[in-house]
């Protein structure tokens, strides 16, 4: 089948200015995105950028602005972002610098993590304290349920065949609610929403480079935080976790972060943040899988749904969490299909 947009971006490749040097047939895949973004690398007769990116954002689906506006944001804080160089704001086309093919996810190891993740926490702490917030909408009541609303709908009911009883859909709007109180009551920041080892991508200097930011809002202040130490496609045991939290926290009072100065309270806020976002992802992987025909994100759902239950173990008020994840596993699907 033609790609028309394929078509469209060496149409536009070939239009940019000769400087770059650009061979618009050699566009390949860069990387698999959970939007309706593509990435491509083009290679260039150039030692000095022998590659680009190209953004292909679908106009009426997706909005190129909010990554112009938000990658100027963090350039100025002092992140390294990927550079725009040419756009095309009528089909969606951006033109960007390439910052490697390492992610963290390909790099992390024992012998690595230590490192990868003290850079990470370091442009974290970065972010929270340079990257202005003016401009950015809120991770309101609102946005916080809708996305609630992703793991009754696709994950236990379309994945699990699972349907809440009157009371289940009670204490979950009850366990809901708690989730947002905790996300409102924290201290307001720059909040990325995808801040994970597949989208940073591992630099010689300046390192971490940082994707896909362009959700961007401002929000709770341990929210990326859980997004970097209970990440969903890389599992560290609670031990290092704690080890790399702890860092992160007295590296944030030292930076006059607004974090709460009771680690025992300040865990608490971290634990029930990464329970809101990980019935979250529950959600969206069940829902990529489903809608979208993104099978690789099942093999993802077992790691989320530990860290759900983990934390739902933990704490008396998601007790009700427990017992509709124990009754929901028990239902079998049609097609035999769990994870």
């Amino acid at each position: 089948m033609q790609d028309i947009r394929l078509d469209l971006i060496r149409g536009w490749l070939s239009q940019l200015p000769h400087t770059f040097m650009l061979d618009s047939n050699s566009l390949v895949p860069a990387s698999s995105d959970a939007s309706f973004r593509r990435y491509f690398r083009v290679q260039a007769a150039s030692q000095q950028n022998p590659t680009y990116i190209v953004m292909d954002a679908p106009i009426d689906k997706e909005d190129t602005q909010p990554f112009i506006q938000i990658s100027q944001t963090l350039f100025e804080a002092g992140v390294t972002v990927p550079q725009i160089l040419e756009k095309d704001t009528s089909q969606g086309f951006l033109l960007l610098t390439d910052l490697g093919k390492t992610t963290y996810l390909e790099a992390l190891d024992q012998s690595t993590a230590t490192k990868l993740y003290q850079d990470a926490t370091n442009c974290l702490i970065q972010i929270q304290l340079r990257a202005p917030t003016n401009h950015l909408p809120s991770y309101d009541s609102n946005l916080l349920q809708r996305e609630l609303d992703l793991f009754p709908e696709w994950f236990l009911g379309k994945h699990l065949n699972y349907l809440l009883s009157p009371p289940e859909k009670d204490s979950l709007n009850q366990i809901n609610q708690f989730l947002i109180n905790n996300a409102k009551n924290q201290p307001q920041v720059f909040v990325h929403r995808d801040f994970h080892s597949r989208n940073l991508m591992v630099l010689e200097q300046g390192n971490p480079g940082v994707l896909d930011f362009q959700d961007a809002v401002i929000g709770p202040i341990t929210y990326d935080l859980v997004s970097l130490l209970r990440d969903a496609y890389i599992q560290w045991d609670e031990e290092q976790q704690m080890d790399w939290l702890v860092r992160y926290w007295e590296a944030a009072k030292k930076g006059q972060l607004p974090v709460n100065l009771d680690f025992g309270e300040f865990y608490k806020t971290f634990e029930w943040m990464g329970l809101q976002r990980h019935l979250k992802v529950l959600g969206i992987f069940a829902r990529l899988y489903h809608r979208d025909g993104k099978k690789s994100y099942l093999k993802d759902l077992p790691l989320v749904l530990h860290y759900t239950e983990k934390v739902a173990q933990r704490y008396a008020v998601f007790k009700p969490l427990v017992r509709i994840l124990d009754a929901a596993q028990k239902v079998s699907r049609p097609d035999g299909l769990t994870f």
